[in-house]
């Protein structure tokens, strides 16, 4: 009978891992306006879309309080024409995307904007696609990432 023996400086090193980074956004908004569909001279579209998101809280004297913050919003090709075409003002969207910074001069002065392009829409709730339908236009959206698994039928279905 063998055994394996770690060396005993190996509990004491941290696994070396190669640590990438991450540029992901997930919003869940409304639009604040119509979606602004233009075409690039290469013949690409782009569709901005303003996104509120609202967060709420009670203060600690109880009394509710309110915040809104405003994302600009970029959706390109096939997306951005089906965003344009079914999305209006007060739908509701989820968006995943990544965030990006563009430098402009402006009045002399060097400044920044960052805003979210997207790589993925899923439209929420009323609007003029009351069936929900995502950014491809393919029909019914499939099975959301984010709705749970169904619960076990019964006790008896559960293996131990």
């Amino acid at each position: 009978m063998t055994t394996c023996r770690r060396r005993r400086d190996s509990a004491r090193r941290a696994p070396r891992w190669k640590v990438g980074s991450v540029n992901k956004v997930i919003l869940i908004g409304n639009l604040g306006a119509d979606p602004e569909l233009r075409h690039l001279p290469s013949g690409i579209s782009v569709c901005g879309l303003r996104i509120a998101t609202t967060e709420n809280w009670k203060d600690q004297s109880g009394i509710k309080q309110e915040k809104t913050e405003w994302h600009r919003v970029t959706a390109w090709g096939a997306t951005g024409e089906n965003c344009a075409k079914y999305l209006s003002k007060g739908r509701s969207v989820y968006i995943e995307g990544r965030l990006q910074t563009t430098k402009y001069e402006k009045d002399g002065q060097t400044r920044y904007s960052t805003d979210i392009t997207a790589t993925h829409v899923v439209f929420l709730g009323g609007g003029k696609d009351a069936a929900g339908y995502g950014a491809s236009g393919d029909g019914p959206p499939k099975e959301d990432a984010f709705s749970p698994p169904p619960p076990p039928a019964s006790d008896d279905d559960i293996p131990f």
